[in-house]
């Protein structure tokens, strides 16, 4: 039995994979910085306006506005149920918004096979093939992406080393551990060096080396221009990775500020999980 990549929550279309495009293009990345100007203001990478969903009555998604700059990462805090998923959701192109836009590196509609190369995703489930090796599956993902040939050799091979799982690339998924799933879910989202990164709950279950191997990774591929948009439960690691954070709660972001912004501004300076308990609340959502 394999399990479909984007099949987030048990309920995300394969029809993301399914229908992109199988001719060769340039990198994402590539095509995001193309225009960069030296000395000028970072570029907006993925710009949010005025985002809504809605299932049946319940809103999960509330009006977000919200900008995300080239090569910054940004974390998005929230209670269970604030929406966060469901935000990662619409900027992959896997939900259509009711209402709102998505524009990534200045393309609109990530429903769309050209936009949606311009984005890699790490989803809270492993999703990856079960039964298919850890090179066969950075090789499938990499041609549903338009890679081919010589190109397609070089970025799987870079995505198995960043991995560290080289010496595990004839090793069915299925047999390795719950770090070397994770790591490898990590590797096929950035196999075609996409120019958004979104990474839903990335070290969620692992042990305390996967999970350092997991943060180092991210910070290395923010430092090489990455951009990264990093859904969390986790405090220390938005205040390690991240260069904003955006707080959502109830389908809206209540607050997007640089974490010292937020400690001293709502969190009386006694630290980021004061600050969002501040402005979330403690009671329970679940």
């Amino acid at each position: 039995m394999v399990v479909a990549r984007f099949d987030i929550d048990a309920k995300l279309s394969k029809e993301y994979l399914d229908t992109m495009s199988m001719s060769s293009v340039p990198t994402a990345l590539d095509a995001a910085t193309s225009g960069a100007v030296a000395g000028a203001p970072p570029a907006i990478a993925l710009a949010l306006r005025g985002l809504r969903k809605r299932y049946g009555d319940a809103v999960a998604v509330d009006g977000i506005d919200l900008d995300v700059r080239e090569g910054e990462t940004l974390g998005l805090l929230g209670p269970n149920g604030a929406g966060k998923s469901t935000l990662m959701h619409l900027v992959c192109g896997v939900l259509r918004p009711d209402e709102g836009t998505v524009t990534i590196t200045g393309a609109s509609d990530p429903t769309r096979s050209d936009v949606r190369r311009r984005v890699g995703i790490a989803p809270q489930s492993i999703a990856l093939y079960l039964e298919l090796t850890a090179e066969e599956n950075l090789r499938f993902f990499g041609r549903l992406y338009g890679l081919r040939g010589q190109d397609l050799d070089v970025r799987v091979e870079h995505a198995l080393v960043v991995a560290e799982l080289v010496d595990r690339r004839t090793h069915r998924v299925s047999t390795m551990s719950g770090g070397m799933q994770r790591r490898l879910n990590l590797a096929a989202a950035m196999v075609h060096e996409p120019a958004v990164l979104l990474l839903d709950e990335p070290t969620v279950g692992v042990d305390p080396q996967s999970r350092t191997h997991l943060l180092d990774t991210v910070a290395k591929l923010a430092k090489s221009g990455r951009t990264v948009l990093l859904s969390t439960h986790y405090i220390d690691e938005a205040e390690r990775l991240c260069e904003r954070i955006a707080i959502v709660d109830k389908g809206r972001i209540v607050a997007v500020e640089p974490v010292e912004k937020l400690v001293r501004e709502h969190g009386r300076g006694e630290g980021l999980e004061a600050a969002f308990l501040a402005l979330t609340g403690r009671s329970l959502r679940e």
